[in-house]
């Protein structure tokens, strides 16, 4: 899940979001676009409460997938097969975590699943017997009428269908044959001809809403029985009467056309509705404060069990449907998941027994009969073996800390019009070399300050690129093309962005943005799209809409991207910014650019580069990999970026170093010089990146008489020496330990050493518009507060990695930046990424690998062999896969089985029973569970916003404008048994002592102090001051496979640490009392991020101290 800080950044103005910005939001990555515009870019607040499934409500919601689909062809994937190492994991269970079930119709058996297993047992209960076993998750079992047939949820060819088998699990066979709109929740109707099931619908944002589907026994693609309210409230947990004649189902009937969490379940979020099926009306059955769902009829039909939330508690009702009087029967049961994505329902099924006199039910991981009349309550013990074959999950070690990196990180590359040469952005400047990568300088001389978006004049001479100086703010600038001294364009201080030349080399059109929170506010006024005379002259305004301006061929109007009709579009405007024409549109191209002469088109799609034959027919021809009206084709084997051209016939585009090139002679066999037979297109291109030092300081530093914690084990030593040299620990010992001759000395009497803390959930603020700024105080905060690493689990690719380059080259002050880049999406949007095969996967993985990356998230991929795909070339490509959690339990089982590296975001379920704990414990998989943005129920960054005066936090003033801590000066107030972060804090507490590694992650809700809540709430969940300090060092370090280099004070391990003012062993609160921070071997004052005894360097003033 991706949500930003519940910050929200105050505007000059709020007005309507601008084409320009929906358009930056397509190139960047929505999941980055949203965080960043949260946290502090100019735009307009989209959705308050989000997690990391986010998607804003400004794109497209069409009425298809636009997804394909799977192949079933002679690759067929195949769940059950070994896709890496296994073993065999065998245990007895008392307890089930979340079991579904259903009593047979005679009475006589009770079926339910447990692990991705179906068992059976007596009604009174014994030993659980499996009639499904195997690496198939089966869930959700129902009984056919006759009692013959059992109805159940399945993965087994590939994703969730809904399967049917004889009563004793033989003959299983395929109901629904989904790829993309996958269902759960079956019950057949009364004649035990069709089943009706939740069908799952995704539009933008992964975990949609469901709706209710027929299919009948013998086969067919359904019918649906109603339709959902939107894309984001959900409906499920179907039944049907046994006369027949009407369908139950919960519906998410809270407000608004967007999911929301944090919802409040003492009012309502679920009710239950009733379709006739006869005349087709639709009713409510029963809703109000608490909720209602789950909906379970008698076999009567004159009784409705159902559950809703009364005060903490869930509890079980019915409702006599002829009076409409209702009753509390059993207030006992596990918390249901109103609060949260309920994908495979609000609470687990259960069933009434066929004489209508009682219901059974799960709760407290067992199973209860509740005396529907009588309201006695009894225990249905069990017990069941389990089996199961789980696979081991890839781990790698990465080295941190070498003194030469690899530049994998170029941006805005252009080729020369003649083909000769290149240009391009890496650590913060421009670069010009010859094509085959050789011959590779610096372009200015004598210029400070990072340089973007360079553009070639036509003939080749010149270079036009935008500047960024954090003093000096942003300009212009023209340089030889040979290199050389740039000359700045007189205009006014601001943003700028995209110069491109006219084709006589007289002007620049370019345009002129706002600013943001992180760069500042200062120079934002009269923006909007801009031409200048490039030997003097001013400014002349075009107009204020549209992004990535371009002269047309004949320099009589601008060619600009925008949107039409919910589209990307290329169009248009006369030099007085009028005559609006639309010349292309597409529903997910990032950028549509014209060839010099405007006979081809150019898009990217997806990830992937597409060409086209182009012409003007006075309306606008729409594009996509699909488009049938011309002949279009893929230009990439791979991924790509930073398409254009650099004449009429040839194209280039960039895979982190890597610069491709086409002509269209060998794409098109009508183009000019084209022959019969067109050569096969490459798969690697020319190596632009090199490799560069990484600076790190020189001598010996010792720190003395801190009790320091060294995570090495449970080691403490009191009164000790901490000798680095260089940039490593050297000696961690006793205050006994004689220090070098000329060492440098840092007296830490009386304070507390612990390592630098890890962040493995961090989403730290970049900008929206890809203008980085030399000074980043959403970094700084971090370091401030003794954060050193940072993995962030969802940012775009290429803005992270280039942060990530300018870190590890010291150009930046900030922790050290590792990501997955932009995540492997699987709902609808214009960065989904497509798997369908392990091919289509291991192109996903090396995009990210292409610019430095060792990790990927794999986001909601609806289908588990999609998942597993992502995971089989990962041990291929040696790297790691971090999940999104998703709050879908089920799925969050079956990943452990299948062996992910870990697991993002709270399980949304709690308390975990011996089940749940023994998978997870003996898989090997970590945990990140970010309480601050915890599923279920409220979240723990509100608790600590009510209970800290963070506007008046001084450490935290001294890195944030005060405007945007002044939003929490009116804050929550809650009773304290509603946190339930809490409830997944003690989940975490019994997954670690269980044997799972828990980690801290974040999730930038509040730079800096969001760690130490991290912190604090897994001390509120049980774990020992020693514990939570692991979770946040030495596990995290472990889990990014950086163990060996980070994450406890030992000799021969990277020097980052924190200097801290209390010992957190006391008191875990007083991890933040953070004096010095160490990176790396240079020590920092952490109320002002100066450097201290190993330098001298100053920090620069924050924007708003200026």
């Amino acid at each position: 899940m991706w949500r930003a800080p519940q910050i929200i950044y105050p505007f000059k103005k709020f007005k309507k979001i601008s084409e320009e910005v929906v358009m930056r939001l397509k190139q960047i990555g929505t999941i980055a676009f949203i965080f960043t515009i949260l946290c502090g870019q100019n735009g307009q607040k989209i959705i308050e409460q989000s997690h990391c499934c986010t998607i804003p409500t400004i794109l497209s919601s069409g009425p298809g997938p636009d997804m394909i689909e799977s192949n079933e062809g002679k690759d067929k994937w195949d769940i059950a097969e070994n896709h890496g190492p296994t073993k065999v994991l065998s245990f007895t269970t008392s307890e089930g975590t979340w079991m579904s079930l259903d009593v047979s119709p005679d009475g006589k058996e009770i079926i339910f699943d447990l692990l991705g297993d179906l068992y059976t047992m007596p009604v009174n209960g014994g030993t659980a017997t499996p009639i499904t076993t195997g690496p198939a998750w089966d869930i959700q079992p129902a009984f056919s009428p006759d009692g013959k047939y059992i109805a159940f949820t399945s993965d087994r060819s590939g994703g969730d269908n809904i399967w049917i088998m004889n009563r004793d699990g033989s003959n299983p066979k395929q109901i629904s044959k989904e790829k993309f709109r996958l269902l759960n929740n079956p019950v057949f109707t009364a004649d035990g001809q069709y089943i009706i099931a939740r069908k799952h619908f995704v539009n933008t944002r992964s975990l949609g809403a469901g709706e209710m589907w027929r299919y009948h026994i013998g086969g067919g693609n359904g019918v649906n029985v109603n339709d959902r309210r939107n894309w984001q409230h959900d409906a499920g947990e179907p039944d049907v009467s046994m006369d027949g004649r009407y369908l139950y189902y919960s519906q998410d009937v809270s407000p608004g056309n967007t999911f929301q969490y944090n919802r409040n379940p003492y009012r309502t979020i679920y009710a239950i509705h009733r379709i006739d099926f006869e005349t087709g009306k639709k009713t409510t059955v029963t809703s109000g404060p608490g909720g209602a769902a789950t909906p379970q009829i008698s076999p009567d039909g004159n009784h409705l069990a159902f559950v809703r939330r009364v005060g903490l508690k869930t509890a079980l009702f019915i409702k006599d449907l002829v009076t409409g009087n209702e009753k509390l029967l059993f207030d006992n049961l596990n918390r249901d998941a109103q609060e949260t994505w309920a994908v495979f329902g609000v609470h687990p099924g259960f069933s009434w027994t066929p004489n209508g006199k009682n219901i059974i039910v799960t709760a407290k991981g067992g199973f209860w009969n509740v005396n529907v009349f009588n309201g006695n309550i009894k225990s249905i013990p069990f017990t069941a073996e389990v089996n199961m074959e789980i696979t081991k999950p890839y781990g790698t070690k990465n080295r941190v800390g070498g003194d030469r990196f690899e530049v994998n990180a170029l941006r805005h590359t252009r080729v020369s019009p003649d083909g000769k040469k290149v240009v391009f952005n890496a650590l913060g400047k421009l670069y010009v070399a010859d094509v085959d990568g050789s011959k590779r300088k610096r372009l200015t001389v004598q210029h400070d300050g990072l340089e973007y978006s360079p553009s070639w004049s036509p003939d080749g001479k010149q270079i036009a690129f935008t500047t960024w100086s954090d003093k000096q703010y942003g300009g212009i600038a023209v340089v030889s093309s040979n290199g050389g001294k740039p000359k700045l364009l007189k205009m006014a201080k601001g943003h700028y962005f995209n110069p491109s030349w006219s084709s006589d080399g007289a002007q620049l059109v370019y345009r002129k943005g706002g600013g943001s929170w992180i760069r500042g506010l200062n120079h934002s006024s009269e923006t909007g799209i801009y031409t200048i005379n490039v030997k003097g002259g001013k400014p002349k305004l075009i107009g204020t809409d549209g992004s990535e301006p371009r002269f047309t061929s004949e320099d009589s109007r601008i060619l600009l991207m925008g949107r039409e009709k919910g589209n990307s579009a290329l169009y248009s405007v006369d030099l007085n910014g009028q005559d609006r024409r639309v010349l292309a549109t597409s529903k997910y191209a990032n950028r549509i650019i014209l060839s010099p002469q405007e006979e081809w088109v150019l898009f990217d799609y997806r990830f992937h580069i597409y060409v086209a034959p182009f012409s003007k027919i006075g309306k606008a021809i729409n594009l996509g990999p699909k488009t049938g009206s011309v002949p279009v084709k893929q230009l990439t084997v791979g991924s790509g970026f930073e398409p254009h051209w650099s004449d009429n016939n040839t194209v280039h585009w960039t895979l982190g170093s890597e610069l491709f090139t086409t002509d269209l002679k060998d794409t098109f066999t009508f183009s000019p010089g084209a022959s019969d037979s067109l050569p096969t297109p490459k798969d690697s291109g020319v190596e632009l990146g090199w490799i560069v030092k990484s600076p790190s300081p020189k001598g010996v530093v010792a720190i003395t008489g801190a009790k320091i914690i060294t995570m090495d084990g449970d080691k403490v030593i009191d009164n000790g020496v901490i000798i680095i040299e260089n940039n490593r620990i050297k000696k961690v010992s006793s205050s006994k330990t004689k220090i070098p001759k000329g060492a440098k000395m840092v007296d830490a009497y009386g304070k507390t050493i612990i390592p630098g803390l890890i962040d493995v959930h961090a989403h730290m603020g970049l900008e929206w518009d890809g203008l980085s700024s030399e000074q980043n105080w959403h970094y700084l905060a971090n370091l401030a507060f003794g954060v050193t690493t940072t993995h962030d689990p969802s940012r775009d690719t290429e803005m992270v990695f280039a942060n990530s380059e300018l870190q590890k080259s010291g150009k930046i002050l900030a922790p050290r930046i590792y990501s997955t880049g932009t995540i492997l999406y699987g709902a609808v949007t214009g960065f989904t990424t497509e798997v369908n095969g392990l091919d289509d996967a291991k192109r996903a993985l090396k995009r990210i690998k292409a610019f430095g990356g060792f990790s990927v998230k794999s986001y909601n991929q609806p289908r588990r062999e999609q998942r597993q795909q992502i995971l089989k070339a990962a041990r291929e490509l040696d790297m790691l896969v971090y999940p999104e959690g998703g709050s879908t339990l089920q799925h969050n089982l079956n990943m452990l089985v299948d062996g992910h590296t870990g697991i993002e975001h709270s399980i949304p379920v709690s308390p975990l029973y011996k089940d749940a704990l023994t998978l997870y414990g003996k898989s090997g998989v970590g945990y990140t569970p970010t309480l601050v943005v915890s599923y279920g129920g409220l979240w723990g960054e509100n608790y600590w916003y009510s209970k800290m005066k963070i506007f008046e936090h001084k450490h935290l003033q001294g890195f944030f404008p005060q405007q945007i801590l002044d939003q929490k000066r009116r804050r929550m107030k809650v009773e304290e048994e509603d946190w339930n972060h809490i409830e997944n804090a003690k989940a975490a507490k019994a997954l670690s002592d269980a044997g799972v590694k828990v980690n801290n992650g974040a999730h930038g809700q509040l730079e800096g102090l969001g760690v130490h809540w991290e912190m604090w709430m897994l001390a509120q969940g049980g774990m020992s001051p020693m514990e939570a300090l692991k979770a946040s060092t030495l596990n995290g370090a472990e889990y990014l496979g950086m163990g060996d280099d980070l994450g406890s004070l030992e000799a021969g391990k990277l020097a980052d640490l924190v200097i801290l003012g209390e010992n957190p062993l006391d008191d875990i609160k007083n991890s933040d009392s953070v004096e010095m921070v160490m990176l790396n071997g240079r020590l920092y004052d952490a109320k002002t991020m100066n450097e201290m005894v190993t330098g001298n360097s100053k920090r620069l003033p924050h924007w708003w101290e200026k």
